[in-house]
């Protein structure tokens, strides 16, 4: 049993960073996105397929420290099957938790990062796969970047 909710976050972080989901490239993707921390170097491209407005498919590929590969693992289950708005939706929800600790609805497993905004660091590691989710809905062409997020 874990000591605390603390110890229960760290573990699905660690889980997500060792053995993350959706770790593969998609030839066949609908749109896709760069992404890239100057801060620390977490780089990673995430791979989105469509039907329609449906997120049928997410996967990723890339380098990163274990916060960001955890996020980035989460993310590819948090979407699939989720509209693009609704997937909007769901980055501010995670942006807020990560930079504040609060969140103005449900996000699920991702609370696991509701610890983050006391790292400022690491905000910009938990944000980058969803800022290259949200270049992909775009279809950005430039790598997205978590140069200007706030921390």
């Amino acid at each position: 049993m874990f000591d605390d909710i603390n110890d229960l976050y760290q573990q699905v972080i660690l889980d997500h960073c060792k053995k993350p989901r959706n770790f593969h490239e998609m030839p066949q993707c609908s749109c896709s996105a760069q992404g890239f921390n100057p801060l620390c170097g977490d780089n990673l491209k995430l791979f989105l397929t469509l039907d329609g407005e449906i997120i049928k498919d997410a996967s990723f590929v890339g380098s990163g420290c274990c916060i960001s590969k955890a996020s980035a693992s989460l993310l590819t289950e948090n979407v699939i099957g989720k509209s693009k708005s609704e997937a909007s939706r769901m980055f501010e929800r995670v942006r807020d938790l990560v930079t504040t600790g609060k969140t103005t609805g449900d996000v699920g497993k991702l609370a696991v990062f509701a610890g983050v905004y006391k790292y400022p660091a690491r905000v910009k590691c938990a944000i980058l796969s969803w800022h290259a989710l949200m270049g992909a809905i775009k279809g950005e062409v430039a790598p997205v970047s978590t140069e200007n997020e706030q921390t």
